[in-house]
């Protein structure tokens, strides 16, 4: 099963820097989610794209795929096979940015939903390594990873909703309910012209709904 089907996992509290005890799941309106992110100026000084280790073992060090394999295994349509050494072969995906089906893992991305140098910016830097290897192989909700065209992906680069949109108009609503699920699963700020972007977003996605747990 696509895991678009699956509901998102975040929860509503403060910035901070260290994990926290799991809470309660919550259910809100999109834009009474968006609402809810907090609000802050960007900054990216100190931003090392090694600064969030990644690809990890994922969620079983010793069947030998890494978060990327694993993400690719739970997100196909068509089961690939999966040989020693956690090798794909077969399969097939829809890459939802794009609309694009795709048969071969190798033209697959996997895309941090929020990406690791705007997390960085809204608030990881202060996080510890550990956090930010976590937040960066974070298999606990649907919407944090995500496998699309390599090209998709690649536009996307490190934009927020203000600057890139997926190209598929029908994932808007979406784009905009995992992106808001993201950041606040991780307690992570937007900045003015997010957050309006996607109030934008959320009022054409009338009776759109995301459930959030923050992350432990």
């Amino acid at each position: 099963m696509l895991r678009a089907a699956m509901a998102a996992a975040v929860a509503l509290i403060p910035l901070a820097t260290t994990a926290v005890p799991a809470q309660a799941a919550e259910t809100l309106p999109l834009g009474a989610a968006v609402n809810s992110l907090p609000l802050a100026e960007e900054n990216r000084a100190g931003y090392q794209r090694t600064s969030f280790r990644h690809w990890n073992q994922g969620a079983n060090p010793t069947d030998g795929c890494h978060t990327r394999s694993e993400v690719l295994i739970m997100e196909a349509v068509d089961a690939p096979t999966v040989g020693p050494g956690c090798t794909l072969t077969g399969g097939r995906w829809i890459s939802y940015y794009d609309a694009q089906t795709v048969t071969s893992a190798s033209a697959l991305d996997i895309d941090h939903m929020v990406p690791l140098a705007e997390a960085w910016d809204s608030g990881a830097s202060r996080w510890t390594a550990q956090r930010r290897e976590a937040y960066a192989n974070d298999l606990g909700s649907p919407q944090s990873l995500v496998a699309v065209t390599a090209r998709s992906n690649r536009s996307k680069s490190d934009q927020d909703p203000s600057q890139w949109l997926p190209p598929n108009r029908d994932a808007l609503c979406r784009y905009a309910s995992e992106w808001t699920t993201t950041k606040l699963r991780w307690r992570l700020a937007a900045d003015a012209q997010e957050r309006d972007r996607l109030l934008d977003i959320a009022a054409d996605c009338p009776g759109t709904l995301i459930t959030y747990e923050v992350a432990p």
